[in-house]
């Protein structure tokens, strides 16, 4: 195994391991403004290694397996323990419960901002000229690049959908367009063609949309827009695959050995990005690590025992019936599900060593 292969399984470990404690901080934070006492905080998994510090009743502990971390709150699952949390009123134990998985869709919301504030986005609602093709009508026409296209006889254009349909209309007939080239606005006639050569459209030119420059509090809405479009994907992922939409082989369930697969495929994609253009390629990281955390959020609030959304579905009875499921009973079906998860789990990992994850 090579330095690059070792670095890179370190700083995927590092980067994943990062999410996994920001998640259980998210717990934490909630634990403390809902007045619940959390004894550890511990990095990686038990046994334990040594204990960092203390701040309060709170231990904040380092544990021999190097991946995740875990939150333990006073009296998580024992009603028998005063103040703890299984004794605590039902929108207190929730806010815990949600404190994780909103925790990780805030930090995906933070890594879109920040990307957003890097690019930019693109103004669909302006068209402009990417590039102009030799003896093209467009070229014949004068057109170059950069020019923004205003109207295709006197109907104002909007968006690329809009021109193209305008332009599909006229074929072989002689159009009018006005253009926007700097400061002065000029007209061109140009006649679109019926049978354009192989790889190139009507007129002759590939269009493309000018990049508003974005500070960070004006990303802030564009990175709100793309994790609610990273929530919707995932609820739409389903009916896609009942559908045919996407293929089976495509849309299967991943451990840390498939997302590591993932993403060394994502990184050696970018390694001539890294050369060229280095903050490009890490923008490109960074939004996959991104998606990542939404995903991770996503996963918890799914009602599956054992998971966030598991023990959720244990305190929605409480609220609308005013009573509690036995917490012998919820311990039991949380036991059993952590169980079938682990086993899951095996599962993927073997599935992703035999069978690795391979980006189409």
């Amino acid at each position: 195994m090579s330095i690059n292969s070792i670095l890179m399984i370190i700083e995927f470990v590092v980067a994943l391991s990062l999410l996994a404690g920001l998640h259980e901080f998210g717990h934490f934070l909630a634990a403390r403004l809902s007045h619940i006492e959390v004894e550890e905080f511990g990095l990686g998994f038990p046994p334990r290694m040594l204990t960092l510090f203390k701040s309060g009743n709170t231990e904040f502990t380092l544990n021999w397996i190097p991946f995740g971390a875990f939150v333990r709150p006073k009296g998580e699952n024992d009603p028998n323990v005063p103040d703890g949390m299984a004794t605590a009123n039902p929108w207190r134990r929730l806010a815990v419960l949600f404190g994780g998985p909103i925790m990780n869709l805030l930090i995906g919301i933070l890594i879109f901002s920040f990307i957003f504030s890097q690019t930019g986005t693109p103004n669909t609602k302006v068209v402009q000229i990417q590039e102009v093709s030799p003896d093209s009508p467009a070229a014949q026409a004068g057109i170059l690049a950069n020019d923004v296209v205003l109207k295709v006889d006197g109907v104002a254009i909007d968006s690329m959908d809009q021109l193209r349909s305008v332009v599909d209309s006229k074929l072989g007939q002689q159009v009018q367009l006005t253009l926007q080239r700097n400061d002065q606005q000029l007209t061109v006639s140009l006649v679109p063609r019926v049978n354009p050569p192989e790889g190139q459209g009507a007129t002759g030119v590939i269009l493309t949309n000018p990049v508003i420059a974005l500070n960070w509090f004006q990303a802030v809405p564009y990175a709100v827009s793309m994790t609610g479009q990273q929530i919707g994907e995932f609820f739409m992922l389903p009916v896609r695959l009942i559908e045919g939409q996407i293929p089976a082989d495509q849309a299967r369930l991943v451990s840390p050995v498939g997302m590591y697969d993932i993403y060394s495929q994502v990184r050696e994609a970018e390694a001539p990005s890294e050369t060229n253009n280095p903050g490009l390629a890490v923008l490109n990281i960074l939004y996959f690590f991104g998606f990542i955390s939404i995903a991770l959020g996503i996963t918890n609030l799914l009602p599956i025992p054992a998971v966030d959304g598991g023990r959720i579905l244990f305190v929605l009875p409480e609220l609308i019936f005013h009573k509690r499921v036995p917490q012998n009973y919820e311990n039991a079906i949380q036991a059993a599900g952590f169980t079938l998860l682990l086993l899951l789990m095996a599962f993927l990992f073997v599935q992703d060593i035999v069978n690795p994850v391979i980006l189409h």
